[in-house]
């Protein structure tokens, strides 16, 4: 863990923390498409939601776990609120006007509710799966461990709670078959998209870090 200045940690956590929503928020909209590859039925959702296991992955290597589960703590509340305006405005990909905000959508809450409750649970395990392993020799274990455990866990609690006996017939009766292939998703787009992706990242952000700390003490 490298030391920072306060600025720099409250500019990375204020950043992390908006990506954070962001991501949750258009993975929430995207899990409402879903689609068929290979004959598979699988949603949008799983090639966007592991860029938050990317991103928890690399605060805890560069900031430490507490970071990490801060971040967690700021973010949760706030894609809640915005996952669900946003499912109750743009449901199923179409525009219900304002007028929709009247009514409690109950199926769009119980995604977001959905969502919250496996990016929480996710995100702590991924965290503490990495912290074990963030000292090993290869770079890539611990990210690749964490994702495995922390995707899993957040496949199995999201999917659920959003579409056991949903009121979606088609989610009610797929959601295990979705679930399977999302999780499949996840894991191709992590491991061998996304750790390389993390190897780069991590690189650059300790030299630009450790740069900015050798100017300031000069």
């Amino acid at each position: 863990m490298l030391t920072l200045t306060p600025a720099q940690i409250k500019r990375a956590l204020l950043l992390l923390v908006s990506f954070h929503i962001l991501i949750i928020c258009a993975s929430n909209y995207l899990v409402q498409l879903p689609f068929q590859i290979f004959g598979f039925h699988t949603t949008w959702g799983a090639f966007s939601f592991p860029f938050v296991y990317l991103a928890t992955d690399l605060t805890v290597r560069i900031f430490g776990q507490s970071a990490a589960r801060r971040i967690i703590f700021r973010a949760m509340l706030p894609a809640l609120v915005i996952s669900y305006l946003m499912g109750v405005l743009f449901h199923q990909a179409s525009f219900q006007g304002l007028a929709a905000l009247s009514e409690f959508n109950s199926f769009v809450f119980r995604i977001a509710f959905a969502s919250f409750a496996a990016y929480l649970i996710g995100q702590l395990m991924d965290i503490t799966v990495f912290a074990k392993l963030r000292d090993t020799k290869s770079w890539w274990v611990a990210p690749a461990a964490s994702t495995l455990v922390g995707n899993l866990v957040d496949t199995l609690v999201f999917f659920g709670l959003a579409f056991y006996a949903s009121s979606d017939s088609f989610m009610a009766q797929h959601w295990p078959e979705i679930a399977t292939v999302d999780y499949g998703f996840k894991l191709i787009v992590s491991l061998f998209l996304f750790l390389p992706v993390y190897g780069i990242l991590l690189k650059v952000l300790e030299q630009r870090i450790i740069k900015s700390n050798s100017q300031a003490t000069n």
